[in-house]
């Protein structure tokens, strides 16, 4: 729902300084030129709490990247909001050797992003994508008389390490990730990396349920660790 505020509290219980990396996986994206961008990422030491928030509104991203491809970085040159109904599609060109977008109008079909890649375009030399909140989510190497498709149903993920916003992901090399599932009528959400470094993830209510209990027995009990 658009407008609507999703908050992701990230607890770092481990002994380990590093990034706290938000990112997207989409089941319904088939091709496997998309690539996920690190959507978030926030420095965390050990004890340390850090918050994300976001609103599901989204938009049209590019970046003169040069070949896409893991560890690259994205930073997008334009970001234009767009929806999934009246403004669902944009054309990507250049005009005096400049890249842009143009021509932001209705697609073919509702509930699908649309970037049309004209003839101007040169292989190899950029990337357009969609972003949520700002930030980009997916990107696909841009290539002359090409339309990339998105069709968004996006999946949150976490993950630790050394990362930087915005960066190019391989996700098939991270192997120590958490999905985030909201559910019905939730907006909190807590991911705690424990002290053995693997994950726990609820919702941010039972979190705080869980330390005013813990907090009868122990005061100094923090958040995410209670024993």
């Amino acid at each position: 729902m658009s407008g609507t505020k999703y908050t992701l509290n990230f607890v770092n219980n481990s002994s380990l300084t590093g990034d706290a990396c938000v990112y997207q996986q989409d089941p319904d994206i088939n091709d496997p030129n998309v690539m996920s961008l690190a959507w978030f990422c926030k420095p965390a030491t050990p004890t340390t709490t850090v918050r994300f928030e976001w609103t599901i509104d989204y938009s049209f991203v590019w970046s003169e990247t040069g070949k896409l491809q893991p560890g690259v970085m994205f930073t997008a040159s334009q970001d234009w909001p767009a929806d999934l109904t009246s403004s669902n599609q944009v054309q990507f060109t250049k005009v005096g050797g400049a890249y842009t977008f143009q021509n932001q109008q209705q697609g073919p079909q509702p509930g699908t992003l649309y970037v049309n890649q004209d003839g101007t375009i040169t292989p190899n030399q950029a990337s357009v994508g969609i972003g949520m909140s700002g930030s980009g989510t997916f990107a696909v190497q841009s290539q002359p008389n090409i339309t990339a498709m998105f069709t968004p149903h996006p999946q949150y993920w976490i993950t630790f390490g050394d990362f930087s916003q915005g960066e190019v992901l391989d996700i098939t090399q991270i192997t120590s990730d958490a999905n985030i599932d909201f559910g019905v009528n939730n907006y909190s959400m807590t991911a705690i990396l424990n002290a053995d470094n693997t994950w726990t993830v609820e919702q941010t209510s039972a979190t705080n349920a869980a330390l005013l209990e813990a907090r009868k027995k122990n005061p100094n009990a923090l958040w995410g660790r209670v024993a």
